[in-house]
């Protein structure tokens, strides 16, 4: 039986290109059931049969239209639950509000825990998602979720670039874990961290202080969950940049690169930034010298078969 007649892929128009690679891929095709009525409204209308299928909706909820790719991602799950599809599965490669988890004030929502709570009552059967900003979001989740990693993705071209007396930096003391894994996977010699000093009443706001570390003539590779305005990351670099580091390269899993992002990538000490797809390329993004976009297709794909199929998937999320 082709796998097409085994489970639907569907996507929203959050980032249709990522969709349509994974779909290749699996020699399936995706379904964008998604149009607008006159007003403005979401329409949601899919063109196939679903009923005791397998569903896989690919729908991250990103910039530049956060909210109205959740909403797609909403109905498109409520659409299969009501045509009669045997599980649902969302794959949101980047999903959004992770950065709100926690009461970070007086009168604030914990607006990642909502969200999640909405996308389980819609009628989702399970979520994938990759490199969540906050692991214990996972803890919100009645659902299964599978939070795989980026560094599955960006390992394989980090290695190829063979970096001697390698150091891994991280640009705050919250992503230490995630330098540790990247250092015991690239085999390097160290790490170090950027302390920050973040203004939570200034949105996107911080300034790299101090750090821990000795990058004094090594090649540093530092390694985030996200790049968005760019300025903890360049902050970080022009600081280890002082402290006499060889080189600076950077990897991140989401490339956000909203607002002065690009700006800033291209006026720091860094030399190169990896990202990944998660959330849709612009041509700015792409034509930026800096900037190096690995697809994570391969990856998404794989997940989607061994769902399928029933196989474990847990040596993709380490």
């Amino acid at each position: 039986m082709p796998q097409g007649d085994k489970f639907i892929l569907l996507t929203g128009r959050a980032n249709p290109k990522l969709a349509t690679d994974i779909a290749k891929i699996l020699k399936t095709k995706v379904h964008n059931p998604i149009t607008k009525f006159s007003d403005g409204e979401t329409r949601v209308k899919i063109p196939v049969n679903l009923r005791n299928r397998d569903v896989f909706i690919i729908q991250p909820t990103c910039p530049p239209e956060v909210d109205s790719f959740l909403i797609e991602l909403l109905l498109m799950i409520d659409a299969a639950r009501r045509a009669s599809a045997d599980r649902i599965y969302a794959v949101v490669p980047y999903l959004g509000y992770s950065r709100q988890d926690r009461k970070e004030g007086p009168r604030v929502p914990i607006s990642s825990a909502i969200l999640t709570e909405m996308i389980e009552y819609a009628g989702v059967t399970a979520i994938s998602t990759v490199d969540l900003h906050s692991e214990p979001q996972q803890g919100f989740i009645k659902c299964p979720i599978d939070n795989l990693y980026g560094s599955y993705t960006l390992v394989p071209k980090l290695r190829s670039l063979k970096l001697k007396n390698l150091v891994i930096a991280s640009p705050d003391k919250g992503g230490v874990p995630k330098a540790t894994a990247y250092a015991k996977l690239l085999k390097a010699h160290g790490i170090a961290i950027v302390y920050k000093e973040r203004d939570l009443s200034i949105n996107n706001r911080a300034e790299a202080l101090e750090m821990i570390g000795d990058v004094g003539g090594k090649n540093v590779l530092m390694v985030d969950d996200m790049i968005d305005t760019g300025g903890t990351i360049c902050e970080a670099a022009n600081l280890i940049k002082k402290r006499g580091a060889k080189s600076i390269i950077a990897a991140a899993t989401h490339g956000l690169f909203t607002g002065p992002a690009l700006e800033r990538i291209n006026s720091s000490a860094i030399e190169k930034v990896f990202v990944t797809d998660t959330v849709p390329v612009t041509e700015t993004v792409l034509k930026s010298p800096k900037v190096k976009v690995i697809t994570i297709a391969p990856l998404l794909a794989e997940v989607i078969r061994r769902i399928q199929s029933g196989e474990s998937i847990s040596s993709l999320i380490l």
